[in-house]
Parts: structure tokens; sequence; C-alpha cells
């Protein structure tokens, strides 16, 4: 075992930690400063080990001191103090100061640098696991007035804050060595934050490359590699094609997610979606001010051919995001699962958008034979709280019949089950639909624009088809890169 290991990191080429730090060191143009709060200067610490770190850090620093803190980088509007906002502040600050402090005259090549992390390990009664934010604020040239940017956000999992710091410490050196060295591989680089740790200690579920060398980088693509590599299980981006934080997004929010391919997002997808949010903002319980709509994608659903195809992906993303909508890429392929992921976030209501066939599937035991308490423990975790169906009828082909919570069929042994929920108003059905519509499906509109046949335009929403027009979208192969051909 020991020498297949052996064989495996050769093969790997992975430079210790202490490698990667003396390669740093050693380097007499990268220079910067290390402010960490909240888990020691673990980052810091390997790089004074490692030797020659005064060619490296001009400052080491902690405030850890709230009232330090507030001084040095400004109080936060929400009082918190683990967030992106003042991990932001903090490689502001501490890059101005660089500016500031370190002639360019003396040091014309000089390559500055400001590395951050504010970060709150596990809790005394061990009911917080713990998370952070990391980031560094770099340049590669030193005419370069755009700096360039990484940030992440990272969840512990191990036990122990001794443990937690450790691996803190190793992501930080990951994190700057792949800014100097790798930036021009960003896919690689995020699978090279993991080097020397366990995924089953930390999960990155957001990360954000901004600045020049990053301008071909599309965040919404890094958000998949994160679902890829298994680094967290679901992730989320905005309108504007940046990822953000799913806790931040979720919390104590009111929640309607919409499920589907969206290949292409179809007028069905938008009826349900504008039908279903009116009556979930209706309901008492449900501030407006405060709801998220989410459009969901699993991972499952990415897949052609056993393969993700990050175009296709792509294109459906350019979508969504072109009629203003929060995509989330998962992946709970069962219900309860994503109901459950909401719910660690939330206690507010949430609702689910469906079609028939996705409710006939829920009441379908073979997706719980996995589950020790079978489809009773998934429906436990699905409707334990404040969750509703919104139920939007399918059109039967063969004999016209609308289908609706009413008539629907499903296993005579969960005939019962589901009138238990249906009397109980979990499920609502959508009555305000648009008849003329309901013969619209994604695979027939796709099937007709790969053709080039007449009538699909009709089944979009206004608006996409120019944009899928005008981009070639669903219609081009994904241009592979230097870096996806050596991957």
């Amino acid at each position: 075992m020991a020498s297949v290991l052996k064989r495996d990191t050769v093969f790997e080429n992975i430079p210790s930690i202490k490698a990667k730090t003396l390669r740093i060191n050693l380097n007499p143009d990268i220079y910067g400063t290390f402010s960490e709060i909240g888990a020691g200067q673990e980052t810091a610490r390997h790089f004074f080990r490692s030797g020659g770190a005064s060619g490296t850090i001009a400052k080491a620093m902690s405030a850890y001191d709230k009232d330090f803190s507030d001084a040095i980088y400004g109080i936060e509007k929400d009082g918190r103090y683990v967030t992106q906002s003042r991990l932001k502040k903090m490689l502001s600050h501490e890059m101005t100061l660089m500016e500031e402090r370190i002639s360019r005259e003396t040091h014309p090549d000089r390559l500055f640098f400001s590395y951050a992390n504010t970060v709150a390990t596990i809790d005394f009664s061990k009911r917080y696991k713990g998370h952070g934010w990391v980031g560094i604020r770099f340049q590669l040239d030193p005419n370069q007035k755009e700096l360039d940017e990484i940030i992440l956000h990272i969840r512990f999992k191990q036990n122990e804050a001794r443990l937690q710091q450790e691996t803190l410490g190793i992501l930080g050196v990951n994190l700057i060595y792949g800014a100097f060295y790798k930036y021009h591989k960003p896919r690689k680089m995020l699978k090279y934050l993991y080097d020397h740790i366990d995924k089953d200690t930390v999960e990155i579920d957001m990360v954000n490359f901004s600045g020049p060398n990053f301008k071909d980088v599309d965040n919404r693509l890094m958000s998949l590699q994160l679902i890829r590599n298994d680094m967290t299980d679901a992730v989320m981006f905005g309108p504007d094609g940046n990822n953000f934080l799913p806790a931040s997004a979720l919390y104590k929010k009111n929640i309607l997610a919409l499920r589907g391919s969206f290949r292409p997002v179809t007028k069905v997808n938008m009826d349900m979606f504008h039908k279903s949010y009116d009556i979930f903002v209706r309901d008492p319980a449900v501030d407006q001010e405060n709801t998220m709509v989410i459009f969901e994608i699993t991972l499952s659903n990415l897949k052609a051919s056993g393969e993700i195809d990050e175009q296709d992906f792509m294109d459906r993303a350019e979508l969504l995001c072109s009629l203003g909508h929060t995509v989330m890429i998962s992946k709970f392929q069962e219900y309860f699962k994503l109901v459950e992921y909401f719910n660690r976030y939330t206690k507010a209501k949430i609702g689910l958008t469906m079609g028939v066939n996705n409710l006939v599937d829920i009441f379908d035991e073979k997706y719980y034979r996995h589950l020790s308490g079978g489809i009773l423990e998934a429906f436990g975790k699905l409707f334990f709280k404040e969750l509703q169906v919104y139920l939007y009828p399918m059109k039967n082909a063969e004999t016209g019949q609308i289908m609706t919570s009413n008539n629907i069929k499903v296993h005579p042994r969960m005939k019962e089950l589901y009138k238990f929920f249906k009397y109980n108003g979990k499920v609502m059905d959508i009555i305000d639909y648009d008849p003329e519509i309901m013969h619209i499906f994604s695979r027939d509109a796709l099937k007709k624009l790969i053709n080039n046949e007449e009538g699909w335009e009709e089944m979009l929403p206004k608006g996409i088809p120019q944009i899928i027009k005008d981009e070639n979208l669903f219609t081009r192969k994904l241009v592979k890169s230097k870096e996806d051909k050596i991957e």
C-alpha cells in the first residue's frame, strides 16, 4: 500500500507544504501581508517555519479583540465578523498599506499580495462546526493597477479546533501558492486547494475569481467544478454570474424552488414560476420582501451521455440569468434532501413548484430503499416543516384529460399516504394555468432548435429565442482550452 501511495504522489507531483512556502519565500519579488482572525496565524506560521520568510512577509497580524478589529477595519452593519464583507475590508486595508509603505522606487519589481482569513472554529459545545472566509488580493505584474482576487468560503467538518486550525493553515498555503504559480489553470487550482488535506475535513462551498488575469474565468463554471470535485453539495449564483454563499442567501428566508432541466427554459417553466409565486406570496406567513426564488438544476440533470456537458450547462445558466433568476446546482436527486438542505438555514416557509410526473415520482418507493426508514423517513424530512407543493397540471397526451392532484395515479400502497398529505394541505393545485401552452416540453423545443425546425421560438419566453440565436446556444460545441486538453 505504501508503495502505491508513493507512486501516486510522484505521479501527481504534489509539492509538500514546506516546498510550496519555500518556493514563495525564495522568490525575491513576492511580498505581502498576512491578516488572520479567529483561528491563529496558521498560514503565516508555515512561511515562518520554512525559512527565508523575511523576503516574503511584510507583516503578519491578528486583531482578535473586537474593538481592535473594528478600529482597524471598521464596523460591520450587521455586527458580524466572519463575513465576506469583513474579508474584503481586510484585503483592501492591508493592500493599501502595502502600497503606501513599500517604495516602488526602491522595490520596482515586487509583486504585492494581501492574504486574509476571518474564521470561527468549532464552539465549545460542538453544536456549530465552524466556518470561514479566506482570500488573497495580489498582482502578477508590478505595474498591474487592477489587482487579481480569489475569495472562497469554507465549512469545517472536524470536531476539534486544533485540527481545524491546521487545516486552515494548509489551505491558506495552497491558495497563495496557487495564486502565483497556478493562476493560469483555475480549474486545477481548485483541486490543488486540497493538497495534503482530506476532503472529509473541510468543504469549499463558494469561490469567486476576479481581476485582469481571470477575465476569461466564468465563476458559474467554477461553481460547477466545486460540485464535480465533491467539494460541496450545492452552489448558487445570481443573475450577474457571480457565485454567492447559499447560507447567507437562504438565511431565514422564505424559499420557493423550481426544479427542472431548463434545456431551454420554456413558457411553461415561466408560467409555473409566476403562478406558484403568486400563491406563495399571498400566504399570510410569507413576507414577500424576505423571499428567495431559486431555479434548481440537479447534477444528474446536467449529464448528457453520462458526462456533464459544460457548454450545455453554460447555455442554460445564460438564459436563466438573462431572465434575472438565481440558480442553484445541487447533488440532491431526491426532493427531501433539497428540503433538508434548505432547513439548515431557514425555519420559514418553503414551497416546491413541480409538475405531475415529479409528484408521482416522490411517491415511488424505489427512490427510498437505501433509507433505513424507507419512504416514511424521507417524507418525515420532506413535510415536517412549513412546506407546500405547488402542482402544475399536465395534459394526458392520449386521453386529453387534465391531470391534477385530484386524479393522479400513485402506487396502490401509497394511496392512503398520498391522501394524508393531500388533505392536510401539503399539495396545492395551480388552477389559473395557461391551457394554451400545456403541450410545450423543453425536450421538444430543443429538438426543433437543433434540427433547425420551425416553431421552437413560440415555445420560449419573450426575448429568449433572440439570445439563443445571437449566442448560438445549444448548437455550438465547447471550445476546449489548452488546460481542458491537459485535463
